[in-house]
């Protein structure tokens, strides 16, 4: 059985990976990527609680991050084309102002 500490550090990786790309690149899409990195490091790290306390919360609460991280895909794709398409381009720099 592999330790939950291995679990958390991995975790981490992930997280600190997501948030390093969300602050330095500048396309979209990728910081957007990023994000969705940085909601399945939370989830291993409320199942990894919760498989440590052996409750079912963090279960829930990973189910719910989940739902939320699909919504948000959801909606950021169709924003993420919707740009793309009136601009040409996933740079942010260039798309500073939505509603030109």
């Amino acid at each position: 059985m592999v330790p939950s500490n291995y679990y958390l550090a991995l975790g981490a990786i992930l997280f600190t990976i997501g948030l390093f790309g969300v602050v330095t690149k500048r396309n979209i899409l990728i910081v957007f990527m990023c994000i969705e990195l940085m909601l399945n490091a939370a989830n291993l790290t409320f199942l990894t609680f919760a498989r440590q306390g052996g409750n079912m919360a963090g279960h829930a609460i990973a189910f719910f991050v989940i739902a939320v991280a699909a919504a948000e895909a959801a909606v950021g794709l169709a924003i993420v084309i919707a740009i793309y398409r009136t601009r040409g381009t996933l740079h942010m720099d260039e798309v500073k102002v939505l509603r030109d």
